[in-house]
């Protein structure tokens, strides 16, 4: 099994399934729709190795698999596993256990935090070696937390010493605003969209349904167009960040373009997954202000190309373009026509190009941007990682982390853990309140309107010696 040097950085964005989530792997379906029975079948071909690599989530929490009926490696087997790893390195790890009988390679991929997938089931063991093979690559991929950074003072002396800090950012940092990031249960965006009756509410974000039918992202884009030029205590502190002349890079996952109103100069932005400020013909390229359809999104209606049409009108004559009826197989969702329309309407619509907001959908490449300015430039300038208001969930941007120096420090501020990347500091709690308590403790004067004077409680997990919980503390 050989063991790539880095993680990939280049390819489409690709959700990462969650291993320790409730709908992991329990409808037998590959991520583009066809089903899984066939890819035992096929050995390890590029499409079956793709397919595994996607289904990677690193060690998720096993205590989520308390109901699995597969043989699973305890907590601490899986532990004592990659920790063996690490000593003896992959070939002697793999003669020690599989290859002597110690343990099956299915019961190991769970010490990898990777659930055997359903259509594996059944199979002789050595189908599951191609799958520990990427488990045990992304595992000694990952990062080691530096021992030497641990507390909060520890995470100030970064701050205050660093002089080019990469901050990598993602909804958490905007929900203060009132916008709904995407995995929150009940109020997070995918859990909203369920009333649309598709089998996974991301497909609403997903590249081939937008082709095929972009009805359905315009019935819900108004929901999540971009509605305030408002911008939190977090991009406030990012901008502090870059008056103080530390900012080396923010990279952005969010849409909202509110970095860009916060001040964050172009050149330290790089907006990973695109934004809401153009909007592009897929038809012909042609590129415009999206406050050019605002009006179309708004009324969940399909905004059409305006140059496609003006070229329509010129010709005389011309044919009719009849709409696809097939049905993309994952979907629960009947298609809609696009909209009710008269017979020239109709002309226009079945030809005209379709208007696509410049943000990235699932199975769409980044920004060159992106991969230029990490690779060329940003890595061997790092000092300091901020990881804010993220998960982690959607690659490539999920394999930053691991792809930086490994000396490089790391800080990691969101409401809930990750689980998939060793961070030197851990701070838990609301973004805001979490800046807003560094920056104090730092000297730093945070100017916002949204920030209070209000005492910041911060404790210690119990158990871990660099994670963090801040709240506000209430009369």
């Amino acid at each position: 099994m050989e063991v790539f040097q880095e993680p990939p950085l280049k390819g489409p964005a690709v959700e990462i399934v969650d291993l320790s989530s409730d709908n992991g792997f329990n409808d037998g379906k590959r991520d583009d729709g066809r089903d899984d029975a066939s890819s035992p079948d096929k050995g390890e071909d590029d499409d079956q190795l793709s397919l595994y690599q996607d289904m990677l989530d690193g060690m998720p929490d096993q205590s989520d698999w308390n109901n699995e009926p597969v043989d699973l490696c305890t907590v601490e087997e899986s532990f004592a596993f990659r920790k063996r790893l690490r000593l003896v390195g992959e070939d002697q790890f793999i003669a020690e256990t599989v290859e002597a009988g110690v343990i099956s390679a299915k019961k190991l991929c769970t010490a990898f935090g990777i659930r055997p997938p359903p259509f594996l089931e059944g199979q002789a063991d050595h189908k599951y070696y191609p799958l520990l093979g990427l488990g045990i690559t992304r595992e000694l991929s990952k990062r080691i937390k530096l021992p030497q950074h641990n507390t909060i003072d520890d995470a100030v002396g970064l701050l205050k010493e660093s002089k080019n800090i990469i901050v990598l950012t993602g909804a958490g940092i905007s929900t203060s605003l009132g916008i709904p990031d995407f995995r929150s249960k009940e109020t997070g965006l995918y859990s909203q969209l369920e009333h649309l009756g598709l089998s996974d509410p991301q497909e609403v974000f997903d590249i081939s349904i937008f082709r095929e039918d972009p009805s359905i992202f315009y019935s819900v884009a108004k929901d999540i167009l971009p509605s305030t030029r408002k911008f939190s205590p977090t991009h406030a502190f990012i901008k502090l960040l870059q008056d103080k002349r530390k900012l080396l890079t923010n990279f952005t996952q969010n849409i909202d373009n509110l970095e860009s109103h916060a001040g964050i100069l172009p050149e330290k932005l790089i907006q990973c997954h695109g934004s809401f400020a153009t909007a592009t013909c897929v038809e012909c390229g042609y590129q415009v202000k999206c406050e050019e359809i605002y009006k179309d999104l708004k009324a969940g209606r399909v905004a059409r190309c305006d140059r496609c049409i003006r070229n329509l009108r010129l010709k005389p004559f011309g044919i009719k373009r009849k709409r696809s009826t097939n049905v993309f197989p994952s979907s629960k969702k009947k298609r809609q026509s696009y909209e009710d329309s008269t017979d020239d309407e109709d002309y226009d619509i079945a030809v005209a190009g379709v208007m696509k907001p410049d943000i990235t959908f699932f199975g769409e490449d980044l920004p060159q941007t992106f991969h230029d300015r990490l690779i060329d430039h940003d890595r061997d300038l790092v000092d300091l990682v901020l990881v804010i208001g993220t998960s982690l969930k959607v690659a490539p941007v999920s394999e930053v982390s691991n792809f930086l120096p490994p000396g490089t420090p790391q800080i990691y501020i969101s409401r809930e853990p990750c689980q998939h990347v060793d961070f030197d500091i851990d701070m838990l709690g609301e973004c805001d309140t979490v800046i807003t308590e560094l920056c104090r403790r730092a000297g730093w004067d945070l100017q916002h309107e949204m920030i209070k004077e209000d005492d910041i409680d911060v404790q210690l997990h119990e158990g871990y010696e660099s994670r963090y919980s801040f709240r506000i503390k209430t009369a």
